[in-house]
């Protein structure tokens, strides 16, 4: 009974349609008209699955074989019979040095994450290794005062998704706390809702790209006599005032459209400013502030891979553009690793969200 409660609690976090349709069939709770539903949430998507995949094994192969014939075709014009023959056959054992470098295939995509999980087990050991190493000095250097020596080396992939959701957080959070409290403010204001409505519909549409560049002015010269890595301050404060506004205009609608009713029922009750906010007014504003929060941290994860690799932060963002320049026969297979991630990563991003903000609805199931 525990597992299927489980399972259904999963279906409906991941909106799933396979999750619930296995557990009507371990259930016993499976009627005829059920195989239509089953057909529909559960063939169907794995059909659509294996069809996305078949088409991008096809167009890899398609594009793979074109590149290949305009290399071999270039070497006959420039370098004569010989050396076309010689790529041909460089080409059809599979050397790394002469394949051609395109769309890679789903195996390709497979065997890079499987690479990149290594890659990230190795780093790991090394850095446990390291820490094993230095602990004694650090401890002699800490008790002397002196800050202790750390780990250089190279960020595993997994270790620079961590820094990717640590500053999206981030600037999810600076784009609450600022949006938040401003949006209530103009809400309760109508006065307050003109003087800030012109600074609202130029800065919304701002590119990332220029919040990114105003920040780094900032930040800058106020960090210009500190020695530390300001990129993150930079990256977590450029996603937090690019991706603030759809909560400062959802929180500033759904405070200023609260029914007026409750506003009278706090009237007679003599409810002080901060109360009324408190129990009248965001109680019934919460639904248009959570749409806001989500549509936020969808924007704040879309932006991020932008300011990262602008701002040159060690995360999702700097490893797309270093793969990308450094041209490998694996690279184009890492990136597109990093797509998917970044994709499942946002899913989940948006599904916690709308967990939160069903929890917190007064229409919650």
């Amino acid at each position: 009974m525990k597992q299927n409660i489980a399972l259904e609690k999963v279906s409906r976090f991941m909106e799933i349609g396979l999750l619930s349709s296995a557990k009507d069939l371990l259930t016993g709770n499976f009627t005829k008209p059920d195989y239509l539903k089953v057909l529909r949430k559960t063939v169907v998507p794995i059909a659509s699955i294996l069809l996305f995949i078949g088409l991008w094994h096809l167009g890899a192969k398609a594009l793979y074989n074109r590149e290949a014939n305009f290399k071999i075709e270039n070497a006959l014009e420039t370098q004569g019979p010989e050396a076309a023959d010689e790529l041909r056959k460089c080409i059809a054992s599979g050397d790394i040095s002469c394949q051609p470098n395109t769309l890679p295939s789903p195996s390709q995509v497979w065997d890079s994450y499987k690479s990149l999980i290594t890659d990230h087990n190795r780093i790991a050991a090394d850095k446990a290794a390291f820490k094993a190493k230095t602990a004694d000095i650090n401890a002699t250097r800490l008790a002397n005062g002196e800050a202790p020596i750390t780990y250089t080396g190279r960020p595993s992939f997994i270790d620079q998704i961590i820094m990717s959701l640590k500053t999206v957080f981030a600037g999810f959070l600076l784009a609450f706390f600022i949006a938040v409290p401003t949006g209530i403010l103009i809400g309760l204001s109508p006065t307050l809702k003109s003087a800030f409505n012109w600074f609202i519909q130029i800065f919304k549409p701002v590119s990332p790209v220029v919040w990114y560049l105003l920040v780094f002015m900032i930040v800058k010269t106020i960090l210009i006599d500190s020695s530390e890595d300001s990129s993150f301050i930079i990256s977590f404060i450029s996603v937090g005032l690019c991706s603030m506004w759809a909560t400062l205009v959802n929180t500033a609608m759904g405070v200023s459209t609260v029914d007026k009713d409750y506003i009278n029922v706090a009237k007679v009750l003599k409810l002080g400013p901060f109360k009324k906010v408190f129990k009248v007014i965001l109680p019934s504003s919460l639904p248009l502030i959570f749409t806001g929060l989500k549509i936020t941290l969808s924007v704040a994860w879309m932006v991020l891979i932008a300011i990262e690799l602008l701002a040159q932060s060690p995360g999702l963002g700097s490893f797309v553009w270093e793969e990308f320049q450094n041209g490998a026969n694996d690279s184009n297979s890492k990136i597109i690793v990093a797509m998917f991630v970044i994709g499942i990563i946002g899913f989940l991003l948006d599904r916690i969200m709308l967990t939160i903000q069903n929890s917190v609805s007064f229409n919650a199931n």
